[in-house]
């Protein structure tokens, strides 16, 4: 939408965007993404005219209750005791045809319109955003990606290169082997993993406290702050380092 220097302008746009909403909100994890994807939204939409867009996904952890935001095709993934399970929904035509079963995931993974999404950041005044909530454990492997890397990469891959490699390996390698098997968007991956429970914690989801976080981002760098990890709830590290707006080749479907 924009061509790919009018997608590298939105992301920029969208990235600022969130990571200035994010720097003053004290709402909680649902309310602040929402908050802050509605800003980057009408950042883009007037700096663009609704010429140009980009897909997005961000997570805030807050304890030990993880909430996803999506827009586009951008994926959150948890990974549990060596099994993948996608947190987000694809907003993308294959996407919706696979849940109104017409067409299987096979046959979406090889679709002709596989990059046809149906939902974007600036694409429209407003935006309908997509919120997953999870309670974390420890041993929990979180994994957001830009839709170039699981275009080519399998599940099942991700999940074992996560479990023998470390949060900065884990996300260099899945970056690399999605440009040997020919990535041409650019891809984005950020890792978090769980490494410990905090006991002081509130009780919130799974009768669980949060652990530490072990972030890594690769492909796109910013400065990771402290984890103000308190009894207030305060947002953690992971806040900021896994805002993630991908952009790349795809065309904007609109029913």
């Amino acid at each position: 939408m924009g061509g790919h220097a009018a997608g590298e302008v939105a992301s920029r746009i969208g990235v600022e965007a969130v990571l200035e909403h994010f720097g003053g909100s004290s709402a909680d994890g649902e309310a602040a993404l929402r908050n802050a994807f509605a800003a980057a939204n009408t950042r883009i939409y007037t700096e663009g005219s609704g010429t140009m867009g980009t897909t997005a996904v961000a997570a805030v952890l807050q304890y030990n209750l993880l909430s996803v935001a999506n827009v586009g095709d951008s994926r959150a993934y948890l990974i549990r005791e060596g099994r993948p399970r996608q947190i987000s929904r694809d907003h993308s035509l294959v996407s919706d045809q696979v849940a109104a079963g017409l067409m299987t995931p096979e046959q979406a993974r090889n679709s002709m319109v596989r990059n046809i999404i149906t939902r974007a950041l600036g694409h429209q005044a407003t935006v309908e955003v997509d919120i997953f909530h999870v309670g974390l454990r420890a041993g929990d492997t979180v994994l957001l990606s830009s839709d170039g890397m699981h275009g080519l990469i399998e599940d099942a891959e991700i999940a074992e290169i996560a479990g023998m490699l470390t949060p900065d390996e884990t996300a260099e390698r899945l970056v690399a082997l999605a440009n040997e098997r020919g990535g041409i968007d650019n891809i984005t991956v950020v890792v978090a993993q769980v490494d410990e429970l905090d006991p002081h914690s509130p009780q919130l989801a799974n009768d669980e406290a949060p652990g530490e976080e072990h972030v890594a981002e690769h492909e796109r760098i910013t400065e990771p702050l402290e984890r103000p990890l308190t009894r207030t709830g305060l947002l953690l590290s992971l806040v900021t380092l896994s805002i993630l707006l991908a952009i790349g080749g795809w065309s904007l479907y609109m029913p």
